[in-house]
């Protein structure tokens, strides 16, 4: 027989007031990672259900019977709280890149605290310690909502787990690609400097905490560096050192007056120049700010009118003045002097490039758009200076020009140009979206791979969409995916995954053949795209056209085998496309059942990702509802 042990009134009342400011911690975190904000609020809002009960545990008499066997209950409820606690802080304070990468792993341990709550909950005598029956209903209800919180599905975010399926392939060429690398930045909320700073500090702690590197550590400095290059900051991370330690150019000194240090850096300015707003930044920080396509002032948040940037010579003269008189030494920067003409001369470049661009010579017009094409991949400054001086018209009249090589330079500049938000409505409205479609069609491989890569841009903007639809370029997006290259079949998936957003695009990618491609891919485990591949027919099984289309025997079965020996993202993915096949046509489920999809369904159930296990047990579930089990 387990022996109770006595509990008496102030040990009780000291373990209720742990637990009550357990509770109180986790309530006043505000700081969750978004993979996980959901269900770190959720389950603090639950939390805050047992305070109820543990005031009335705190108030009993402690002769009271039932105290002393409830004792064994309340240490359990603590340690599960605790749990709790030290998993909301992990999702409050840790490192966004690791949570969002194992967000499966992390929601298997809310699962777990949800299970260990509840069985401490179960264990305590609720009658013999005279709980009342309100407080009582209010403790049934949340345990409930953590039964229900264990079984429910909810919807992939889709981009996001594209983003991450592109940046962490070793093979695929888009992993450095900016456009996706600031998309997955605003996912995860870092894209400021604050932001990245604390995420340093983060991983910091995560890799101390697992005693040194491994390849997952790796992958996220790796991911962390390239964000940090994107925000315009250039700093080497090396983490391991103090997480403070920084070059000696950094201005630690309470001395040093706030106005001679930059915002960006937070280091003494050697170059400062004075943006739009009248803010004065370090040249080489702001450009690289600039230079990431940013069109805002970092302190103060304004958009930029213009991104000349004028040399703060007073400032720089004082910073001189006030070093000498301390006795430090000003460190020297070689391209001091070249570097305050820049912009002017820069500028005076694309206006000559510009008008060559019209040029009744040959010669001198293609030159003018090779290197029109190599200003505008190098930083958004020069994006916005060619869109100033009237390029895009130029280049947009070009591209119908009867030169394969014009074309295939021409398109390239518009897809770098279109990396900037304006441009993209700039580069639709003159009309470029139609030549782009051509050249699609008809242009080299290196034309047809920039060209889905240019509409994939530019369908960024809703309206665009529409536009690529209706200027029927999707079949020719499905054609490139058929029989493209390696590069090209990946551009035109990413380009037709975007536009199938849009429910009209959806029906036309169907009617233009996408789905036998699309199983291609499936079956051809050398491209490496099945994800991608997945993730577009969970688009089109949303839609009457696709579900009719897809639900062929043939594919049902080979959904069967991808999640009876695909890896795990495999398996999630197909087992969310069986689902919203199922749900629709459970003649569909009886097939699959039939294929043999019960014990790797059930296996996956148990054992695969997060996301995985729910879209598993409801397809299990739907199947007894259908009596196709029992």
């Amino acid at each position: 027989m387990e022996r109770q042990i006595v509990m008496d009134s102030s040990s009780s009342s000291e373990l209720v007031r742990e637990m009550m400011e357990v509770i109180e911690t986790v309530g006043s975190y505000a700081g969750f990672r978004v993979t996980q904000r959901k269900e770190c609020l959720n389950l603090v809002r639950r939390l805050k259900l047992l305070v109820p009960l543990l005031e009335e545990i705190k108030e009993l008499d402690y002769s009271v019977s039932g105290l002393g066997m409830a004792l064994n209950s309340l240490l359990n409820l603590k340690k599960a709280l605790l749990g709790a606690k030290k998993l909301l802080k992990n999702c409050n304070y840790g490192s966004k890149i690791y949570l969002a990468m194992e967000s499966e792993a992390v929601m298997c341990r809310f699962h777990a605290v949800y299970h260990k709550i509840n069985q401490a909950l179960d264990n305590i005598p609720f009658d013999k310690l005279g709980v009342s029956i309100e407080v009582k209903e209010q403790v049934e209800l949340m345990r409930m909502q953590l039964k229900r919180a264990k079984r429910r599905t909810d919807t992939q975010d889709m981009e996001l787990a594209m983003d991450m399926i592109v940046i962490f392939s070793k093979k695929d060429e888009r992993n450095a690609d900016i456009a996706i690398l600031e998309r997955l930045a605003n996912k995860l909320e870092l894209h400021t400097i604050a932001e990245l700073k604390a995420e340093k500090t983060a991983i910091a702690k995560l890799v101390k905490q697992r005693g040194g590197y491994n390849e997952t550590m790796h992958q996220i400095v790796d991911l962390l560096g390239k964000f940090k290059q994107i925000a315009g900051i250039d700093e080497t991370i090396s983490l391991d050192g103090p997480i403070s330690t920084r070059t000696a150019q950094t201005c630690q000194s309470p001395l040093v007056p706030h106005e001679f240090v930059c915002p960006i850096t937070l280091e003494i300015m050697t170059d400062p120049v004075i943006v739009a707003t009248g803010q004065t930044y370090e040249r080489d920080s702001i450009r690289k700010w600039l230079n990431s396509n940013h069109r805002t002032c970092p302190k103060t948040g304004q958009t930029l009118e213009h991104l000349i940037l004028a040399p703060n010579f007073a400032l720089r003269n004082l910073i001189l003045q006030w070093c000498e008189k301390n006795n430090l030494e000003l460190p020297k920067k070689d391209n001091y002097a070249s570097s305050v003409n820049y912009s002017a001369e820069i500028m005076k470049e694309i206006s000559s490039l510009v008008l060559n661009l019209s040029s009744s010579q040959p010669n001198v017009r293609r030159d003018a758009i090779v290197k029109i094409r190599m200003l505008s991949k190098e930083n958004p400054e020069n994006r916005i200076f060619i869109a100033n001086y009237g390029g895009i018209p130029h280049l947009v009249q070009l591209l119908s020009y009867p030169d394969s090589n014009i074309q295939e330079h021409t398109v390239t500049a518009l897809l770098n140009l279109s990396i900037d938000e304006t441009n993209k409505r700039l580069i639709a409205r003159e009309g470029a979206i139609p030549a782009i479609i051509e050249i699609l069609q008809n242009g080299t491989d290196e034309a047809r791979e920039n060209s889905a890569a240019a509409l994939f841009s530019l369908s960024m903007l809703d309206e665009n969409k529409v536009l690529v639809g209706n200027f029927n370029g999707i079949p020719p997006l499905v054609a490139l995916l058929k029989n493209g290259t390696m590069r090209g079949k990946k551009d035109a998936a990413t380009a037709l995954f975007n536009l199938s957003l849009n429910q009209a695009n959806k029906s036309r990618a169907i009617k233009a053949g996408i789905i036998p491609p699309l199983l291609h891919l499936l079956d051809d485990k050398n491209l490496g795209m099945i994800d991608e591949a997945l993730s577009i027919l969970l688009l089109l099984a949303s839609h009457p056209e696709g579900r009719n289309e897809i639900g062929r025997l043939s594919f049902i079965e080979t959904l069967v085998e991808i999640i009876r020996n695909g890896t795990p993202k495999n398996k999630e993915c197909a087992v969310s496309v069986l689902l919203e096949l199922g749900l629709n046509n459970s003649s569909l489920i009886l097939a699959a059942l039939q294929f043999g999809v019960y014990e790797p369904l059930r296996e996956i159930s148990i054992s695969g990702t997060n996301r995985a296990q729910r879209k598993a047990n409801s397809l299990l579930q739907h199947m007894s509802k259908c009596e196709h089990i029992p």
